[in-house]
């Protein structure tokens, strides 16, 4: 009996019209509301794993645009007008983009903006779980985590210098 409706439930999932819709949502982030906050860190995180990691729960593809959306002031006064660089000229927001099944595609879009929506949310430092889950993974990216336990990282160990070779040994 349960491997009828098991296969009932897999077959239900692979029935879809084959009908692939592209559709785009904006996002607008509140950047006049708080002009110190860095949304464009906030939502890229480490190397932009952050922002990779949304794409890939939703299959949507996540576009941070506007102003403020390239990193080098200079650079983006540069290329301010030009084709393809519109959106510099209008407030920094973000395109969640998703080509997918007709019938999954609205849910996947609602899902990326729940998510990006909650991200835009500024926190206080002291109580901004994601940020230092965000510091933790560059830290480890970096190679520089130390472990909370740990009173010292391995290259400060009196037993290793810093070539990581073992101290000599002396009689006593």
């Amino acid at each position: 009996m349960q491997s009828s409706s098991a296969q009932n439930w897999l077959s239900s999932q692979g029935s879809s019209s084959g009908l692939i819709v592209k559709r785009t949502i904006r996002v607008d982030i509140p950047v006049e509301k708080y002009p110190n906050f860095n949304f464009v860190g906030r939502l890229l995180g480490p190397r932009g794993n952050s922002l990779k990691r949304v794409e890939a729960s939703t299959e949507c593809r996540v576009l941070i645009r506007g102003r403020g959306s390239i990193k080098d002031p200079a650079r983006e006064e540069m290329m301010r007008g030009k084709p393809g660089y519109e959106h510099l000229n209008e407030p920094l927001h973000i395109l969640v983009e998703a080509e997918l099944p007709v019938e999954i595609v609205d849910a996947r879009l609602m899902q990326a903006r729940e998510i990006l929506e909650d991200l835009l949310k500024p926190v206080d430092e002291s109580h901004d779980f994601y940020k230092k889950q965000q510091l933790r993974e560059l830290a480890l990216l970096n190679g520089t985590l130390r472990e909370e336990g740990s009173p010292m990282s391995g290259s400060v160990s009196p037993f290793h210098n810093s070539l990581g070779m073992k101290r000599a040994k002396t009689r006593g």
